[in-house]
């Protein structure tokens, strides 16, 4: 990873702010945590939709204009992406993918170094297992970020995204 950009905690351990992010051209969900050490913290999360009625293109920009307003406002250290499964429908695969490209493009124009996990790492990290349900990360997730509330499934999704993230980024600094 490259360089993170920084706060210094309490015990002088690094706060990272890390921005997760779960694609979707209809519904991006976003979930922005703070991690200080071990200790996870809620910062905000909610969801980006696009107009379904407008042409694909107008619904990538408003998605790269909401998410670079998202960045700027709140200066994460580092983001994470949910990486694209794919579905039985073609179209949406396509359609998720370039949603996928918008949120990568966003994090790099801002010069946020970004992890990439696949949907079944997510699920292990946060509740133990790969085949977990939504339900399941859903209620884990509510258990590690005690008191949050969370906007709907994706943004869920994208909390438990940032987590995942900032476990990796621990077991990385511990190994170092």
């Amino acid at each position: 990873m490259g360089q993170l950009r920084r706060a210094r905690g309490r015990a002088g351990e690094a706060r990272l702010r890390i921005l997760g992010l779960d694609p979707g051209l209809g519904t991006t969900g976003w979930g922005l945590i703070e991690a200080e050490g071990n200790r996870l913290t809620h910062i905000g999360n909610g969801q980006i939709k696009t107009d379904t009625a407008a042409a694909l293109p107008r619904r990538l920009s408003a998605l790269a204009d909401q998410l670079e307003a998202l960045i700027t406002d709140n200066q994460p250290a580092g983001a994470a992406v949910e990486e694209v499964f794919v579905n039985k429908n073609p179209q949406s695969t396509l359609k998720l993918g370039q949603a996928r490209g918008v949120v990568l493009m966003c994090a790099a124009r801002a010069g946020i170094d970004v992890g990439e996990y696949s949907p079944a790492l997510v699920k292990k990290a946060v509740v133990g297992t790969g085949g977990a349900e939504k339900a399941q990360v859903h209620a884990m997730v509510t258990r590690l970020l005690p008191g949050v509330k969370i906007a709907g499934p994706d943004a869920a999704d994208a909390l438990a995204v940032a987590i995942t993230h900032a476990h990796h980024l621990a077991s990385r600094r511990r190994m170092a």
